[in-house]
């Protein structure tokens, strides 16, 4: 099983409970399990999120952020460009772009995206391994 890497999107006070169901349902309409994740991550700005780090402790997995230059690189990567995101960030997708970033630093490969971004009310994630 390919070890995967959660990046998640949120606008500010989004509940963990909807980060879960969102990540619940990416994960069985693709045939994936939470066994498979080895992280969750996002942009610095969301550092004090309580609904990100309240399912980071829940799924027992480490919440890394990286900040809107770091996750710039993955910007040929990406399935969607967000001009709200970018306008609000600094970066065209958070999701996909912390996924995607969060991917290469655990790997030997180019990271992939496994999912593309996905909606939930006020939740985005995207879903990334290492090839």
């Amino acid at each position: 099983m390919a070890a995967l890497y959660v990046g998640f999107g949120c606008r500010r006070g989004c509940p963990a409970a909807v980060l879960e169901t969102l990540l619940h349902l990416a994960l069985a309409n693709n045939g994936l399990t939470l066994a498979a994740l080895r992280g969750i991550a996002s942009i610095d700005l969301k550092a004090q999120e309580p609904g990100l780090r309240q399912l980071a402790e829940q799924l027992g997995l480490p919440l890394t952020l990286y900040s809107a230059q770091q996750l710039q690189p993955f910007l040929p990567l990406l399935s969607h460009r967000s001009e709200m995101a970018f306008n609000t960030t600094g970066c065209w997708g958070v999701a996909e772009s912390a996924a995607l970033a969060l991917a290469a630093s655990e790997g030997q490969r180019s990271p992939i995206l496994t999912i593309t971004r996905q909606v939930l009310g006020d939740a985005t994630l995207a879903l990334a391994s290492n090839g």
